[in-house]
């Protein structure tokens, strides 16, 4: 008997390299793997295929009619003997295709020519070229449709075209393949196995299926294999699709019931001096939104069990003070607050930015401090021994109230009296395991805010992001002035080049000051970021660089042609040179010494640098009031999501910002339109959304999300927001009805499953 957990091999027949190819190149183990590998597109068989143009090389799959098809005879020049081909024409909707088919005896031209006779129809898949002014179909992979000759002598494709299709519907499948795999291969096997698996296991209760309108697995399953129209692959996706997301947020929502069951001290804030205090001194009124979100945050805190919130927002609207004010929530309440940033730059930053704003409150216990005050530590990679001692120290002693740190907060000898909140800043260069590997200092579970200035859109913080609770800045506060954007087109305007530096020279005669970013560090290395793998996807980049995303990127580049791309080193002396030659101008990137960049980093704070030639080491964090002007050099190298976030650095005291997206890439083309999407909104949730259309959704999901991806086979996060929406609500009414999924055994299992994997793949990662 074979059912959907029967090894795939009893289905697949005789073939056993092919068998190999399906099992470990596919990933089809048993049975159900294989009815559940669906195709990806359909041919209309009843219609012969609209060609609206061609393009030699382009591989096609059409379905057409043979016109024309005759035996001819030639000369082998290498044998000498006369031998024999049948030059056959194929009549689309469009432009006919000639084909020729070669073979040594006459009795097999002909029985070619029988089957390929006047009038046949069938599935054709093969590259397509010019010659002599026809087109060709080159070596082509053929499914007949209807009766043949029987009992042919074989040829090219004798073992894939002989066997005729047992069932044909209005629509032929074609699945996703890999090398020496038709997708014929895979439909003959698929229908077989339909045929003769009698039980297909239904992980969807009657009562979700019947809410929502959606078919049984068993008919959703012929539905999406064998169509008889377009309706029916439409009801069975719906169907498939909804099962997804419903594993998904099932497994999400169990997760969040399970960390709300988790015991946490409540951190209700006491008398609350120190928070009093600060915002006493606050020299501008919160916006509506930053005390909605502050209210969220208090009520959260002070429940028995963890927050886990997700807090996002635009570039400048204020997310950092949020935090900060959560901090010092928890320091009043007699915990610790530990703030993990991704990169040395902006823990840097950070803690210049929030010392700044608490003043004496942030020197608690020394002399000049004030009484309600505690102790702002930093703690990074680039710091010695002798460095580290004084900050550990008063972290293990609970002396110090808030840390400001890299990955080396992560490090085992690092302790905490009374770890109380983590924050994390830039939660997309973060996993999951980086951020357990921090709560897990605390001696009961601590509260969890994470921060990202990307903006996400609502069904992808659902689905990567549905442990956590989502709050949303949209606001942003009084003095951030409006940033003007403007493509400079290199392609068709190459001479704009020296009006950008005019440009430059301007602010800087204004008193402003400019950033000038580049893809690459030096001439002798690969750029940081690309449109392929972008630096705002970066993975899981070392402490102190942020950049090393684009070196997979660039190494994916390495043949790429034309001119090279802007590096900060060679950028840098060429405008100290010639455009820019009497201004000040410095580089920073990740290669350089930490202390070095800090003291780039504060020149140009303090108005010592006025033009910064950087990487992306400045995406995040870097506040400087009096930068109005970004040039971003080869632009369309960088992902839209990272554009918006690097121009978001300046405007932000309170003057107009300019940002130049100067490109080679030409109008019409992928990059172009992604340049003139960040130039046409400063809408970063549009731009959101235009990132995931434009770009593989994996990427934008983000690589170190354990786990949830890999179930997102047919699900799009934007495509089927309501599906997912839906989902959600039925995750949360079952674990209501039926905490354990008992009434459900095999949604259960899968859901338990699902689990299991990110489990194992945050133990495999830790």
């Amino acid at each position: 008997m074979i059912t959907v957990e029967t090894p795939v091999a009893a289905v697949l027949g005789d073939h056993k390299g092919k068998r190999a190819k399906i099992e470990e190149r596919l990933g089809i183990r048993t049975v159900g793997d294989l009815l559940h590998h669906f195709p990806r597109r359909y041919v209309e068989t009843k219609e012969l295929t609209k060609v609206d143009e061609l393009q030699p090389g382009e591989v096609i799959t059409v379905v057409g009619e043979v016109v024309a098809s005759d035996v001819r005879t030639y000369t082998d020049r290498r044998t000498g003997r006369t031998a024999y081909r049948l030059d056959t024409t194929l009549t689309t909707d469009g432009p006919r295709l000639r084909m020729s088919f070669f073979a040594k005896g006459r009795h097999v031209a002909e029985w070619n020519a029988r089957r390929l006779a006047v009038g046949r129809r069938g599935l054709f898949v093969g590259g397509v070229n010019a010659f002599r002014g026809e087109w060709q179909l080159t070596n082509p992979k053929i499914v007949l449709f209807g009766e043949g000759p029987e009992g042919g002598p074989g040829g090219p494709d004798a073992e894939d075209v002989e066997a005729e299709l047992d069932a044909l519907g209005a629509l032929y499948p074609i699945y996703p393949l890999t090398s020496g795999v038709e997708s014929w291969d895979l439909q003959r096997a698929i229908t077989f196995a339909r045929s003769v698996v009698d039980e297909v296991p239904d992980l969807l209760p009657p009562d979700v299926r019947d809410e929502h309108g959606l078919l049984p697995a068993r008919r959703a399953l012929d539905w999406v294999h064998a169509p008889d129209d377009r309706r029916q692959v439409g009801a069975a996706m719906k169907r498939f699709r909804f099962e997804e997301a419903l594993v998904t947020q099932l497994v999400l929502a169990r997760r969040r019931r399970a960390l709300r069951d988790l015991g946490a001290r409540t951190r209700t804030g006491g008398e609350g001096a120190l928070l009093a205090a600060f915002d006493a001194r606050l020299p501008f009124e919160l916006t509506a939104g930053q005390r909605t979100v502050g209210e969220e945050i208090e009520r959260d805190l002070a429940e028995p069990h963890p927050m886990n919130r997700l807090l996002q927002g635009e570039v400048g609207s204020g997310k950092t003070l949020v935090a900060l004010r959560a901090m010092l929530r928890v320091v009043d309440s007699g915990g610790q607050a530990a703030l993990l940033a991704p990169t040395e730059v902006l823990a840097q930053q950070h803690h210049r930015s929030i010392t700044a704003m608490l003043g004496d409150l942030a020197a608690g216990g020394m002399l000049g401090g004030a009484a309600e005050g505690t102790n702002v530590e930093l703690l990074t990679g680039s710091m010695t021994k002798a460095q580290r001692t004084g900050p550990l120290s008063r972290l293990a002693t609970g002396e110090a109230g808030i840390v400001i740190g890299t990955h080396a907060l992560l490090e085992e000898h690092v302790s905490f009296f009374d770890l109380g909140l983590v924050v994390v800043d830039e939660q997309h260069r973060f996993g999951v395991e980086q951020r357990a590997a921090l709560t897990d200092k605390a001696g009961t579970p601590p509260h969890v805010l994470v921060m990202t200035a990307t903006p996400i859109p609502r069904t992808v913080a659902m689905t990567v992001f549905g442990d956590l609770e989502t709050s949303t800045l949209t606001e942003l506060p009084a003095g951030r002035a409006p940033i003007q954007t403007n493509v400079v087109p290199l392609a068709e305007h190459p001479g704009w080049m020296g009006r950008v530096w005019e440009r430059v020279r301007e602010e800087v005669a204004a008193g402003h000051q400019v950033y000038v970013v580049c893809p690459r560090i030096a001439g002798d290395e690969l750029e940081q970021g690309g449109e392929d793998a972008p630096a705002d996807d970066p993975g899981a980049p070392g402490e102190d660089t942020g950049e090393k995303a684009g070196e997979k990127a660039g190494e994916k580049k390495a043949a790429r042609t034309g001119p090279p791309l802007a590096a900060v080193e060679e950028v840098v002396a060429e405008l100290a040179a010639g455009p820019l030659a009497d201004l000040r101008v410095q580089a920073l990137h990740g290669r350089m010494h930490p202390e070095e960049k800090d003291r780039t980093m504060r020149a140009f704070a303090a108005g010592d640098v006025d033009v910064l030639v950087s990487t992306t080491v400045i995406e995040v964090g870097v506040d400087v009031a009096n930068a109005t002007t970004m040039v971003l050099l080869d632009a369309d190298r960088f992902g839209v999501s990272q554009l918006h976030q690097l121009r978001g650095r300046v405007g932000r005291g309170g003057l107009p910002g300019l940002c130049l997206l100067v490109s080679r890439a030409e109008a019409g083309t992928p990059a172009r339109e992604r340049l003139d999407a960040v130039a046409g909104t400063t809408d970063g949730f549009e731009l959101s959304r235009v990132d995931l259309e434009q770009r593989r959704e994996g990427d934008v999901l983000g690589k170190n999300q354990s786990g949830y991806r890999s179930s997102l086979q047919n699900l799009r996060v934007l495509r089927d927001e309501e599906t997912i929406v839906a989902a959600r609500q039925a995750a949360e009414t079952l674990l209501d009805r039926d905490p354990a999924l008992a009434g459900a055994p095999e949604l259960a299992a899968v859901v338990r499953d699902m689990e299991l994997s990110v489990a194992g793949e945050y133990m495999e990662k830790s």
